[in-house]
């Protein structure tokens, strides 16, 4: 199976969704402040966005057969986990003066957010959208066979 362009949009979005709203979560429990926390996290809608496309170009450009095994998927969400900390980070730290909350966020979402990636990931595995092009010659080669 290979992955459209619009499968990773849509995959971004809904991943996005989840995210943000543990960030606010997160950020709202580190900081106490809850327009702090919607700060952080409606911030994180385009960078997130912007970098989990990136993130999932490269993953398409490094499997090119497409092996869908947990352990894929754990190192995906790793590799995701670390790119999206040190944005977390960053934003805590613009929005909160503090480079020790902006800390605290991050590593605080690390454990909730490796958890969520994951769960999210083994869902899209099971989602056709922007596949059926490839299940259809699959299905052709099949039936010339």
């Amino acid at each position: 199976m290979i992955e459209s362009h619009q499968r990773s949009v849509v995959k971004g979005i809904s991943w996005r969704v989840v995210g943000t709203i543990d960030t606010v979560i997160v950020a709202f429990l580190v900081t106490g402040q809850g327009m702090t926390a919607l700060h952080v996290g409606l911030s994180e809608v385009l960078t997130k966005i912007v970098l989990y496309y990136a993130h999932e170009r490269l993953w398409v450009f490094l499997r090119r057969e497409q092996t869908r095994t947990t352990r894929v998927a754990i190192l995906k969400a790793i590799t995701w986990r670390a790119t999206g900390t040190v944005d977390t980070m960053l934003l805590g730290w613009l929005y909160t003066g503090s480079l020790w909350s902006g800390v605290k966020i991050g590593a605080f979402e690390v454990v909730t957010k490796l958890f969520l990636y994951y769960v999210h990931e083994r869902v899209w595995a099971r989602v056709p959208i922007g596949t059926v092009r490839n299940w259809l010659r699959f299905r052709r080669a099949k039936r010339d066979v």
